[in-house]
């Protein structure tokens, strides 16, 4: 860092300490470690829940009340090629008020600024009503198998489950505060197989070609009106993504050709349905076909209710921003626990950089969300 420890906030140490352990998924490096540490000192209860090779913990403080559970993920994605940095990604770096480091945007950052944010609530307002809780994975930007939705399994058991959630995701768009998520769109994928008979090219009447055969199909999928969206969504997008056949040779055939493809669909359709109207067009077009169909979300939204209050008050006090609720970008562990019933919203840093070589935000937004964050812990539990 170009600056000493000592002139900086809590938030940006605590940030640059956690930026500092090295936590490709579904690694934590530690950092859960130092998470806990800060909250059992102002009165967590903490239970660790590891699953297989990933890390887990659940937080709680308070004994009766709703619950406003701040959640997260201390892994980051791979690094990329650390020639291309200008400083080790794992070396927080301080310059010209920008904070440089992987995970600094997603979402170490936004971690740093909910444990600070608590630690000032707790002190400040020592008999607060209700409870605080959080729900920190290392398996957010891998397979998502063993984080998250495996820790609102145990939460279910428990019978625990959350009145509200932030999630720290960066949602910012141009300023901090700017956008909000209050839900994402389902994610449905499919590979698509189309068979044919290989041949030589020369005589196709001997062969059947599975890429002309798909072409026909393929422009109707693209071409298909799926819905319309509604107030919280955009209309259901269909876009390919690989298309794979033939041989490498330019006298064959191919015998098969591979498709895949996702839907980002909204509340106005179901994957059941999805998949059932491919299938119809499909078959409509005389193809032999086999499709593997995957799940990775489904849609969900939280209406303006009390916790889109308490956020988008504290947002603007804060900053002076009207924020814009939105329901774009991919999917997020808010799947997993709107499954619940509980409200969601996800508010973080800006989000230009996240997943690129030199990410970075602005440094003095750590601390502003950090006020932000407890402004909604003052809305809703004061």
């Amino acid at each position: 860092m170009t600056q000493d420890s000592e002139t900086l906030s809590a938030t940006l140490n605590l940030a640059c300490e956690l930026i500092g352990r090295p936590s490709v998924s579904p690694l934590d490096g530690g950092c859960q470690e130092v998470m806990i540490e800060r909250l059992q000192a102002i009165g967590f209860d903490i239970q660790r829940l590891p699953f297989a090779d990933v890390d887990n913990f659940w937080a709680l403080k308070g004994e009766s009340g709703p619950v406003l559970c701040f959640a997260g993920h201390t892994d980051v994605v791979p690094t990329g090629k650390l020639e291309d940095w200008r400083q080790p990604p794992f070396e927080p770096l301080i310059a010209d008020g920008i904070l440089y480091g992987r995970g600094a945007a997603d979402m170490k950052g936004a971690l740093a600024a909910m444990v600070t944010a608590c630690e000032r609530f707790v002190k400040e307002h020592p008999k607060h009503s209700g409870r605080i809780a959080f729900l920190i994975t290392s398996d957010e930007e891998g397979p998502a198998i063993n984080g998250t939705v495996k820790v609102v399994d145990w939460l279910q058991g428990k019978n625990l489950i959350p009145d509200w959630c932030v999630i720290g995701e960066p949602s910012s768009n141009q300023q901090l505060g700017d956008m909000v998520k209050n839900g994402r769109r389902g994610s449905l994928n499919a590979m698509l197989t189309i068979k044919g008979i290989q041949g030589h090219i020369a005589y196709p009447q001997l062969a059947d070609n599975p890429i002309h055969r798909a072409t026909p199909a393929l422009a109707e999928l693209m071409a298909e009106h799926w819905d319309s969206g509604n107030d919280f969504f955009p209309a259901t997008s269909f876009q390919v993504s690989n298309i794979n056949g033939g041989t490498g040779a330019t006298n064959v055939i191919p015998g098969d050709v591979e498709v895949v493809f996702n839907f980002r669909f909204s509340t106005e359709v179901t994957a059941p349905q999805l998949q059932a109207r491919v299938e119809a067009i499909l078959v409509r077009h005389n193809l032999s076909y086999d499709i593997e169909w995957n799940l990775s979300g489904e849609p969900f939204i939280t209406e303006p209710g009390d916790l889109v209050t308490a956020v988008v008050d504290s947002i603007r006090h804060q900053t002076g921003l009207n924020t814009e609720l939105s329901t774009s970008g991919g999917t997020s562990d808010g799947r997993f626990i709107a499954k619940l019933g509980t409200q969601v919203i996800e508010l973080g840093t800006l989000n230009d950089t996240i997943h690129k070589v030199d990410e970075q935000i602005v440094a003095n937004d750590l601390d502003t969300l950090s006020t932000i964050y407890k402004g909604i812990l003052e809305n809703l539990l004061c």
